[in-house]
């Protein structure tokens, strides 16, 4: 397949990317869209005429309540939704937590949150996502995909060695690999789906990062003061592959990619040495099949 390519780059802001496009009548839905890029998505694609609802854990005016973590939040979401949707954008995510904590179902609460919440919301909405006729699906990945592949064995660190960042990658592996196995499995429905990562940003995603960890990455000075490298994007320009993905008619049919800085991105081994790119294991369509069997039984069983 051709790689896509568009006229964008990395420092596009989310609005530009919908200069000229009317979104009036379309119904989105952004899970985390009450800050970071979140937030800056969902301004652009309201700017754009878009009916946006903005799903998140402590929602104020009219946003609605979602805890990814919860299935009966989930649940009750889904059961008050109803018409079509045009796009859901799978935003909401937490990263590098401490310790490892669980769900109140035992889940690994990076991968419930980041992964399984989404898929039960996703799964949920199906026919709503097929009353649209050209819905799209877009999840919110990372550059940490590249760090570790999806351990089917032990998923929730229940026998190995809790990691937070092995945690947090597995999880936007998974993500990637649920735009994948939606590609194959819901083509017939009219839905695409497609991932990407939004690169280094100052947002409260950060909140768990140490000071060395900040220092790093260039993140902080040894004051404790935030800094801004020059390969950081603002929330604005962090939101814009979400808008193009969700949005943009250059993305129409296109389904089953992985992008970063508004370009299709190249398909690379994983592993800690790998500045770029997406690891192999997170678009395999075998690995995305079985995670699709796993996450179907999970979340069916809770």
């Amino acid at each position: 397949m051709t790689r896509i390519n568009t006229p964008f780059n990395a420092k596009t802001t989310a609005a530009e990317i919908l200069i000229g496009v009317d979104l009036t009548g379309r119904r989105i839905i952004v899970t985390g869209g009450a800050s970071g890029i979140g937030l800056e998505t969902v301004r652009a694609l309201r700017g754009a005429g878009a009916e946006v609802t903005v799903a998140t854990r402590n929602p104020t005016g009219d946003q609605r309540a979602l805890d990814l973590s919860d299935l009966g939040s989930v649940r009750a979401f889904v059961a008050g939704w109803t018409g079509p949707v045009h796009a859901i954008v799978a935003n909401a995510g937490i990263m590098a937590l401490p310790t490892r904590q669980v769900a109140a179902n035992g889940w690994e609460l990076q991968l419930a949150t980041n992964f399984l919440g989404h898929f039960a919301l996703i799964t949920g909405l199906r026919e709503n996502l097929r009353q649209a006729g050209d819905a799209r699906v877009v999840m919110v990945s990372s550059g940490a995909q590249l760090r570790a592949p999806f351990d089917f064995d032990d998923p929730h660190f229940e026998h190995r060695p809790y990691d937070p960042w092995a945690a947090y990658a597995q999880s936007k592996t998974a993500d990637v690999l649920l735009a994948v196995g939606l590609a194959r499995h819901w083509a017939a429905d009219g839905v695409t789906a497609n991932a990407f990562e939004p690169g280094y940003i100052h947002t409260n995603l950060q909140r768990h990062l140490d000071d060395a960890t900040m220092r790093a990455v260039g993140a902080m000075d040894e004051e404790g003061n935030l800094v801004t490298p020059d390969y950081y994007k603002t929330p604005e320009q962090g939101a814009a592959t979400s808008v193009l993905l969700a949005a943009s008619p250059l993305l129409d049919g296109v389904t089953g990619r992985f992008f970063s800085d508004n370009q299709e991105a190249e398909v690379v081994r994983g592993g800690p040495d790998v500045p770029a790119g997406v690891a192999a294991w997170s678009v395999d369509p075998a690995a995305a099949d079985r995670l699709w069997d796993y996450a179907l039984t999970a979340t069916a069983d809770h």
